[in-house]
């Protein structure tokens, strides 16, 4: 009896080990699963088909056959004329275009106006406005939607706006809506409104921790859309005194052709949450207001490639004079730290702007285990002073802007749902260039002689939780 189950658990080891040998990608990941489950027979194989499998994209592509919104009407149009005629035509952007051309599923299209929205102050008048002006749809997906004083507001507005005939959706993630004790469908129950959790646990199925739909969208009549990195609760508002935890942050107000696509980016999530069965619809065609280029990149593990990863790192070697960073959360990979020291070896001016001190105190830790990486290598790092700066802005040369949701870490990158836009307009990337400039000079820069001179301690610490970057 005793040789029949060590036969098995060596079988089973020896079984783990070749699929770990065809699958991972990765050959560190690789050698260290193949030695875990031949060192360990039977446990080594059960610790790898619990925490080595990657079950997350094979859940989220099965979610995408159920959501495949994204052949709705007009959005995957190829670029017509009067598009093309706004293109850039420096060898950069025209780079970056190819670029993203190839790797995401939506085409860059022109005529647009980009309004830059700061803190909850600007943001939340300008989409309550809009829901208040709404007649025919209003499409809301935020990560967090806490029903205090002003998501109250925002739920008064949505319930009007559904009471007078407007199809109002909202789509809330599930671990999102943890973050608040009383929950917003509460206050929606017996409305109009329809409203539905990303992903929530099930009795007999997991908590998809990993698979988090952390986009900010906000579409109004296809006509005008809101994104960027800002959620629905009080602590944006940053002039509030009575606010302790305050956070800055930054959203956009879009208008123009980019609308659809933002408009696209919450159907197919809609779907992939309420598995309805897609059907028709016509909806207003949005008209040239601007002349801003914009391409909408929905990012996630569902999606064949790490698309933005892959963009950001395009960015990187293309740029030519200034690259500027600003993350809440900056676990940069292997190849994203290339690229930065590469271009500033080439010259490139690199400026990284961070939090002083993060909401996430092990992620900062992790992310300070970085640093002496890029500041050996001439690029310039700064400390951000609280409140909490939640930007992301991602700057490329006078050029290009990439803004959004996602920070620049693994999480973002790979795990979660992100929603981004890159930008080409001069006028837009200048006002941002200047936003960049202005929180630079608020901070602190950072020496490679100060990050060594850290504590033993602190350098332990901060190495520890470095060795949970895939996961932070």
């Amino acid at each position: 009896m005793l040789t029949l189950v060590v036969i098995v658990l060596w079988g089973l080891s020896v079984s783990s080990a070749g699929h770990a040998l065809l699958t991972k990608r990765d050959p560190r990941a690789a050698l260290g699963w193949i030695v875990t489950c031949l060192a360990l027979p039977g446990l080594g194989a059960l610790f790898y088909w619990l925490l080595g499998v990657n079950r997350i994209r094979t859940r989220a592509r099965e979610l995408q056959v159920q959501g495949e919104g994204m052949h709705w009407l007009h959005v995957n149009d190829p670029p017509t004329a009067q598009d093309l005629a706004c293109y850039p035509t420096d060898d950069t952007s025209r780079t970056l275009i190819t670029l993203s051309d190839a790797v995401t599923r939506r085409p860059l299209v022109g005529g647009n106006q980009i309004d830059i929205l700061h803190n909850g102050e600007q943001t939340y008048p300008a989409m309550l406005e809009a829901i208040r002006n709404a007649r025919e749809s209003v499409l809301l997906s935020s990560y967090i939607f806490t029903p205090d004083s002003l998501g109250r507001e925002f739920v008064s507005e949505l319930i009007a706006a559904a009471n007078r005939g407007v199809d109002v959706r909202i789509l809330i993630d599930a671990f999102g809506e943890l973050y608040s004790r009383d929950k917003v469908r509460r206050h929606l129950r017996s409305t109009k409104v329809k409203v539905i959790t990303f992903l929530p646990p099930r009795l007999l199925h997991s908590f998809y921790f990993n698979l988090r739909n952390h986009r900010k969208l906000l579409v109004v009549d296809n006509l005008i859309g809101f994104t960027g990195g800002i959620n629905i609760r009080e602590r944006h508002l940053v002039e509030a005194a009575d606010d302790t935890i305050r956070v800055i942050d930054i959203h956009f107000r879009l208008q123009g052709p980019i609308c659809e696509q933002l408009r696209d980016a919450f159907m197919e999530d809609w779907h992939y949450a309420t598995k309805e069965k897609r059907a028709p619809r016509e909806w207003p065609r949005p008209s040239t207001v601007g002349t801003a280029c914009c391409r909408g990149i929905s990012a996630g593990p569902n999606e064949p490639h790490e698309k933005l990863n892959w963009i950001i790192i395009g960015a990187l070697s293309c740029a030519k004079s200034h690259i500027r960073i600003m993350t809440p959360y900056f676990i940069p990979s292997r190849a994203q730290l290339a690229a930065i020291n590469v271009a500033a070896l080439r010259g490139v001016r690199v400026e990284i702007i961070l939090p002083a001190q993060n909401n996430l105190p092990f992620v900062g830790w992790a992310a300070n285990a970085y640093l002496f990486e890029v500041l050996e290598h001439d690029a310039h790092v700064y400390f951000h002073p609280p409140p909490f700066v939640h930007s992301k802005l991602f700057l490329i040369d006078d050029k290009y802007a990439l803004v959004g949701s996602a920070n620049m870490d693994p999480r973002s990158l790979r795990l979660n749902f992100e929603f981004n836009v890159e930008i080409f307009d001069r006028q837009t990337v200048a006002d941002l260039a200047q936003h960049f400039d202005q929180s630079r000079a608020l901070s602190r820069k950072i020496s490679l002689k100060e990050v060594d001179s850290r504590s033993l301690a602190l350098r332990l610490r901060d190495s520890f939780f470095k060795l949970f970057s895939p996961y932070l």
